[in-house]
C-alpha cells in the first residue's frame, strides 16, 4: 500500500451537486487543516444549500463558474495554490443524454480537457482524481459471477457514458504524456440525502410520498447496484489519502437489485400496495439489463460499504419526508421521461427561499426552470411572429409531398426553392441557407419505401442516414439560422391499444408517445420524431396514409388499394392533402411549433373508401377483404392502424373538414365529374 497522501488546498469541481457535495462536507468535517475550494456553475441539478454544512467553516471558499473556462480555472489553481482536485462536475443523467449529447460532450469532455491543460501547465498538481462511472465498461451479461475489474475493456453504449469514456482517455493520456498524477474512479449508482429527483430513488420517493404512480422503465428487470452516498463519500476520502497515482479504483457493492424491486420497497416504506402503484412505461433508449463490478481493489484499502441497503432507504426517505421543498417544484423531473433543463451556466430556481448564497460570493438564482421539457440553447433572437416578405426552401423534390408544395407555393405566389444538398450533409445545408436565405424551411424529404414500407427493412442504413441523421441535422441548422422548419412527420408510429381502442373514437393525442415499432421505418421516425422535442423551432406534422384528388398517382392511398388483390378492412386516420397542404402553409406564416396529428378530423375505413369508389368513379369496381392475420404472410414488416386525435388542429382551423366529408369535397366530386367528362368524350 502507498504511503498516505496528505493534500493542502483541495479544489472539488461540481461540489453543489449530489455526490460531491456529500465528499465535501466530509472532509470539511473531518480534516479542518484542509483547505477546500469549490468549483460549481450551479446547474439545474445543483444547490447551494447541499454545502450548508460546510458554509461557515474558516477553510471553505465557494466560487461560482464553469470548468470549460480555461482562464478562471488557470487562475484558481494559481490564486489558491491548489495541489489536489477531485473532478466530479459532469451532467450525469442518462436520459437527457439522448436528448442534448453535444451538452454531455462539452461538459464531460471539454471541461475535462480544460482541467488537465491548466494542471499540466501550472505544474503543481500532486493529485488529480477523476470521478468516473460504471456505465463505461457498458453491459454486463446477466449470468456473470464475476464483475468488471478495472483493467476491463471500456464499452460504453450510450451519449453519457460515451463522453465519460472519452474523459477518461485524456485523463489517462495526461498521466502518461506529461506525468500527470492521476487516479480514476469508477461508481456504482449512488443514493442518499438530497440528490436531485430525476434519478430514480428520489424520483420514486417524492412520487409515494404524494400518492402517485411510480413508472417503471421497460418490464423493471434492469439490474442496478446501488450504494449509501455516505459510504461513497468515505470511499472518496479512502482514495484521496490512499489511493496510488495512475490506478483505477470501482467504488462498487455486490449486492444487486431489480429496479422493480426497488420501487416494490418504496412502496412498502410508504404503505402502499406495489401492485396498484407500479406502472410499466415505454423503455428508454439502450437500456442496460446490468452493470457489475469487482470492489476488490478498493477494499484492500480498507474501505467497505457500511449502510445496509435498507438503512439507507430508510434515512433517505425520512429526508424527503422532512425536506419536501428542497428542489422546488420538480413536477417536470417526476415525468416518466423528464427532459430537464441544460443549459449551461444557467441555476434552477427554488420555489422555496434559497438564503444559502450569503457570504459566498455567488449571484442570486434568478432564472427560471421550465419543468415541461429539456431546453436546447435559444437562439440569440426569437423567431418573430411577422416578416416582411415570405420565401420557402423546400426539402424532397422528388417526393409526393415536396412536389405538391412547389405546385401550391406556385399557386400562392409565394417565392420557394429547392434544396439542392442532401439532408445528411451539413455544408450542403448551410450552403443552401446561405443561398436561398428563406424565411421558412419545409422538410418533405425522407425514405418511406420503394414500393412500399418493406423496403426499409433491408436497407436500415439508408433510412436511418435520411430519416433520423439527415433530418436532425437540417433542424439543427435551422435553429442555428433562427428559421422555423415544417417538418412532414408521419403517424403510424402508433397502433390501437387497451386505451385507445378500435372503433371508440379515443385517438392518440400529441404527447402520446409511440407505441408501434413493427416497421424498421416506423421506428426511424418515432425515434427523430422524440428528439425532435427538444428543438423550439419544428413544426411536426404527423401525416397518415396521405390521400389525393390525383388518382393516377401510384403514391396515393386511394390508388394502391384499389390496385391491391385483397384488401384489410380497419378504420384509420387519414390525411387529405388537396386540403391539409395548404393548411402547413398557413401554419408556417402563424409560426406554429410543436407536435400537430396532421389528419382530418374522424376515422374512415378501407372498404368505406372503396365503396365511395364504387360509387363516384367506378360502379363495375369489386373488392375481396382478407383479414389482419392473411395480410401479415404477404408483406415483410406490420402496418400501423389507428386513430389520431385531430381537435388542436380543428381547433386552430375550425373550417377542417372530417375526413369523410374531405374525402367528397375534394377527391371524389372533383373526379366524378372529370371521369364523367372523359366517358363522355
Amino acid at each position: 500500500m502507498a504511503n498516505k497522501y496528505t493534500p493542502k488546498n483541495i479544489l472539488i469541481t461540481g461540489a453543489a451537486g449530489f455526490i460531491a457535495s456529500h465528499v465535501c462536507n466530509r472532509l470539511i468535517r473531518n480534516y479542518p487543516d484542509y483547505k477546500i475550494v469549490v468549483l460549481d456553475k450551479l446547474d439545474y441539478c445543483s444547490s447551494l444549500k447541499n454545502l450548508d454544512p460546510s458554509r461557515s467553516s474558516p477553510n471553505f471558499k465557494f466560487i461560482k463558474g464553469d470548468i470549460a473556462s480555461a482562464d478562471l480555472v488557470h487562475f484558481i489553481l494559481q490564486t489558491e495554490f491548489i495541489d489536489t482536485i477531485m473532478h466530479f462536475a459532469a451532467q450525469t443523467h442518462v436520459d437527457n443524454s439522448f436528448g442534448n449529447s453535444f451538452e454531455f460532450t462539452k461538459n464531460n469532455i471539454y471541461g475535462t480537457h480544460v482541467l488537465l491543460e491548466a494542471c499540466k501547465v501550472t505544474g503543481q498538481i500532486r493529485r488529480f482524481i477523476h470521478v468516473s462511472t460504471d456505465e463505461v465498461y457498458g453491459e454486463t451479461d446477466e449470468d456473470a459471477v464475476v464483475g468488471n475489474h478495472e483493467a476491463s475493456q471500456l464499452l460504453p453504449t450510450n451519449p453519457y457514458s460515451a463522453t465519460k469514456a472519452g474523459a477518461e482517455m485524456l485523463v489517462m493520456a495526461y498521466g502518461r504524456s506529461y506525468g500527470l498524477p492521476v487516479i480514476t474512479t469508477r461508481g456504482n449508482n449512488v443514493y442518499g440525502t438530497n440528490q436531485f429527483p430525476e434519478k430514480l430513488i428520489p424520483k420514486f420517493i417524492l412520487l409515494a410520498m404524494n400518492g402517485k404512480i411510480l413508472p417503471i422503465h421497460g418490464d423493471g428487470s434492469n439490474v442496478r447496484s446501488y450504494l449509501y452516498c455516505e459510504d461513497v463519500a468515505e470511499a472518496f476520502e479512502v482514495i484521496l489519502h490512499r489511493g496510488e497515482v495512475g490506478h483505477v479504483y470501482n467504488i462498487g457493492t455486490k449486492k444487486e437489485r431489480r429496479v422493480f424491486d426497488v420501487a416494490r420497497d418504496i412502496c412498502r416504506l410508504f404503505n402502499l400496495d406495489p401492485e396498484s402503484q407500479i406502472k410499466f412505461v415505454e423503455n428508454r433508449p439502450f437500456n442496460d439489463q446490468r452493470y457489475f463490478l469487482d470492489d476488490q481493489k478498493l477494499k484492500s484499502l480498507g474501505w467497505y460499504e457500511r449502510t445496509t441497503w435498507e438503512e439507507g432507504l430508510k434515512k433517505t426517505m425520512e429526508w424527503y419526508v422532512s425536506n419536501p421543498d428542497w428542489w422546488g417544484d420538480v413536477s417536470g423531473a417526476l415525468l416518466p421521461h423528464p427532459r430537464m433543463l441544460m443549459l449551461p451556466g444557467i441555476e434552477r430556481q427554488f420555489n422555496a427561499p434559497d438564503t444559502s448564497n450569503s457570504g459566498l460570493g455567488s449571484a442570486p438564482v434568478t432564472n427560471k426552470f421550465n419543468q415541461s421539457r429539456m431546453l436546447v440553447p435559444s437562439p440569440k433572437h426569437n423567431i418573430p411572429s411577422q416578416k416582411p416578405s415570405l420565401k420557402f426552401l423546400i426539402y424532397g423534390r422528388t417526393g409526393w409531398i415536396g412536389g405538391l408544395l412547389g405546385k401550391l407555393c406556385e399557386k400562392q405566389d409565394i417565392p420557394f426553392e429547392y434544396g439542392k444538398g442532401r439532408l445528411e450533409q451539413r455544408s450542403q445545408l448551410l450552403d443552401d441557407i446561405q443561398t436561398v436565405k428563406p424565411t421558412h424551411v419545409f422538410n418533405a424529404a425522407g425514405v418511406t419505401g420503394r414500393p412500399n414500407v418493406d423496403w426499409c427493412e433491408t436497407h436500415k442504413p439508408e433510412t436511418i442516414r435520411t430519416n433520423v441523421v439527415g433530418t436532425l441535422t437540417l433542424a439543427d441548422i435551422c435553429r442555428e439560422h433562427d428559421l422555423l422548419m415544417i417538418n412532414y412527420a408521419t403517424g403510424c408510429i402508433f397502433e390501437y391499444d387497451a386505451t385507445h381502442p378500435l372503433g371508440t373514437g379515443v385517438g392518440f393525442k400529441e404527447e402520446d408517445k409511440p407505441n408501434f415499432t413493427g416497421s424498421f421505418y416506423s421506428k426511424t421516425k418515432a425515434v427523430v420524431e422524440e428528439l425532435l422535442r427538444e428543438f423550439d423551432n419544428v413544426c411536426t406534422l404527423r401525416v397518415r396514409m396521405p390521400i389525393s384528388s390525383d388518382l393516377s398517382n401510384p403514391r396515393n392511398f386511394i390508388t394502391k388499394i384499389t390496385r391491391y388483390n385483397k384488401v384489410v378492412d380497419i378504420s384509420n386516420s387519414m390525411t387529405i392533402l388537396d386540403e391539409l397542404l395548404p393548411v402547413s402553409i398557413e401554419m408556417a406564416k402563424r409560426n406554429l411549433r410543436g407536435i400537430w396529428n396532421f389528419t382530418n378530423p374522424g376515422v374512415v375505413s378501407h372498404n368505406e373508401i372503396l365503396q365511395m369508389y364504387k360509387d363516384y368513379i367506378d360502379p363495375n369496381f369489386n373488392w375481396v377483404n382478407f383479414s389482419l392475420q392473411e395480410q401479415a404472410k404477404v408483406i415483410v414488416a406490420p402496418r400501423s392502424n389507428n386513430e389520431l386525435d385531430a381537435s388542436k388542429l380543428k381547433n386552430e382551423f375550425p373550417e377542417l373538414l372530417s375526413i369523410k366529408d374531405s374525402l367528397i369535397k375534394y377527391v371524389f366530386e372533383p373526379n366524378r365529374k372529370t371521369f364523367a367528362w372523359e366517358l363522355s368524350n
